[in-house]
């Protein structure tokens, strides 16, 4: 199990990877919401850096165009894959996203879908549905996994949907706090209902919310109510040999501070459960 940094592609086009060598790390999430970004020189630009570098892209977290509003009144309209009138551009974006990853040879693409409906029989969750096929198929076709940014959805329903898309390449990237933040589950407790389909991790904090109209309250790794140790503990036992990505939403030299401390806890975290 490694540790990991989460970069914006901009970031690490105009900086380049060393960012992630700097932090004593080794592998990174690449995010993009800008679809202008996609291009052959761009690509070549990552793959000269990662290979001179040594550092490893665990997935490309590919946004999507249109509004994007992180609240419980305007998000379950705007967000993701859920909206019908952003469904068909945003599926062309995640596309793009696709043959960018190829092109950089990333093995995954992560993205929110959204506020997927918890009534399977919403005529909505139908229509999700085959927008996940349709993108799922898409990354199976090159080669590559979708993952399942946590959140917005309960465990249930997230398993719910991977299951019956009929595919075998959709997995979740496990994000502990966007479950509190969202007042969807204890991330520890989630594990028992997502288990192996995790396939990457988001070390990330936060609170529950206490307004029903706003998420709650992003926290440094160690200062929210995740239970890194139990969660870590228990990613050990269900065999997960993936990266605990740092995320830390905020900028400015207070956030470098927050992901330098929050790997040095990620890794006294480890050698205690004698993972490192």
């Amino acid at each position: 199990m490694r540790i990991g940094v989460f970069v914006h592609l901009r970031q690490a086009i105009e900086q380049g990877l060393s960012i992630v060598r700097e932090l004593e790390l080794d592998n990174c999430q690449l995010g993009c919401w800008d679809m202008g970004l996609y291009t052959d020189e761009n690509a070549r630009r990552i793959l000269e850096d990662a290979r001179r570098s040594g550092v490893g892209i665990t997935t490309l977290w590919a946004g999507w165009p249109g509004p994007a509003v992180w609240d419980f009144v305007d998000g379950p309209r705007t967000l993701g894959l859920v909206p019908r009138q952003y469904r068909a551009q945003r599926l062309e974006a995640l596309k793009a996203g696709v043959r960018f990853a190829v092109s950089i040879g990333v093995p995954s693409i992560t993205t929110h879908v959204g506020f997927i409906p918890e009534n399977m029989c919403d005529p909505l969750y139908a229509e999700v549905l085959k927008a996940v096929v349709d993108i799922g198929s898409y990354c199976k076709k090159n080669g590559l996994e979708f993952w399942f940014e946590s959140g917005q959805e309960t465990p249930i329903t997230l398993k719910r949907i991977i299951l019956d898309s009929g595919l075998d390449n959709l997995g979740v990237n496990l994000d502990p706090a966007n479950l509190l933040l969202y007042g969807k589950a204890n991330p520890v407790d989630a594990l028992d209902v997502l288990g192996p389909l995790v396939k990457g991790v988001h070390a990330k904090d936060g609170d529950y919310p206490t307004d029903p109209r706003t998420l709650g309250r992003e926290y440094p790794i160690g200062q929210g109510r995740v239970d890194f140790r139990s969660l870590i503990a228990r990613l050990a036992q269900l065999g997960f040999k993936g990266s605990l990505t740092i995320e830390r939403e905020i900028s400015g030299p207070q956030q470098r501070l927050d992901i330098e401390r929050g790997r040095d806890y990620l890794r006294a975290v480890l050698k205690e459960l004698s993972l490192l």
